[in-house]
């Protein structure tokens, strides 16, 4: 039987203290196992975006365990958790994140700079491999500014495979995109869940995007509505 490559036990996460506390997760529980492609879908302010940070030890939760790929994250000291990060897991945020002064090229390699273990030609290989994968070596030397919104996504897609994580966490990826382009990038997405066996969790609120998933769970006022 396949252990869950995500196990989420319990997890709470709480804004606030005394009378202004708010609830943004309320006992959640799930397993995703390798190779899956979830979707977590709800309206704005119902949780799914603090369930994923929590879920990638962006944040940590109140109180419960998450466990990625056997490592549990809520017990991970501040100072270790960006090792685990780098090696468990890749992110795609919804604004790219990309730094602007850095070419396309130069915002992939530099997730790999803190592995001291790679010398610099086996870091250029792995970044112009992940820039060959998402069609966009001939933008290398563009900086973001340079760059079009789905091409933005296409770098910053590249900047999370880069370190050949078993997970890839997707916060709303085509919400600023066109539809079109959109489209493009989610196809680029579910590709990657099936010819690397990622493992994919995507938060959207847009209906439209969970037919590229195998699993929906839908999520309000911070808790798991349906998981089918």
């Amino acid at each position: 039987m396949t252990n869950p490559i995500i196990r989420i036990e319990g997890v709470n996460k709480e804004y606030g203290k005394g009378k202004n506390t708010v609830a943004a997760l309320k006992d959640i529980n799930i397993e995703i196992n390798p190779g899956d492609y979830v979707a977590v879908v709800g309206p704005s302010g119902c949780g799914k975006s603090t369930l994923l940070h929590v879920m990638a030890g962006l944040e940590q939760p109140t109180n419960g365990r998450i466990l990625l790929d056997g490592v549990d994250v809520t017990l991970i000291s501040e100072r270790d958790l960006p090792k685990v990060r780098a090696e468990k897991i890749g992110f795609v945020f919804q604004s790219f994140l990309l730094i602007d002064d850095l070419t396309s090229y130069e915002n992939i390699e530099a997730v790999l700079w803190p592995n001291s273990d790679l010398n610099p030609h086996v870091q250029e290989e792995m970044s112009l491999e992940v820039l060959r994968e998402v069609d966009m070596l001939e933008r290398r030397d563009h900086r973001p500014l340079q760059l079009s919104g789905g091409e933005q996504q296409r770098i910053a897609i590249a900047r999370a495979l880069v370190n050949n994580p078993p997970i890839l966490f997707c916060d709303e990826p085509t919400g600023n995109l066109d539809s079109q382009t959109g489209e493009t990038i989610m196809k680029m997405i579910a590709q990657l869940n099936r010819d690397r066996k990622m493992t994919v969790v995507l938060v959207t609120h847009n209906e439209d995007l969970i037919k590229y998933a195998k699993r929906v769970i839908r999520m309000r006022d911070g808790a798991i509505r349906s998981d089918k």
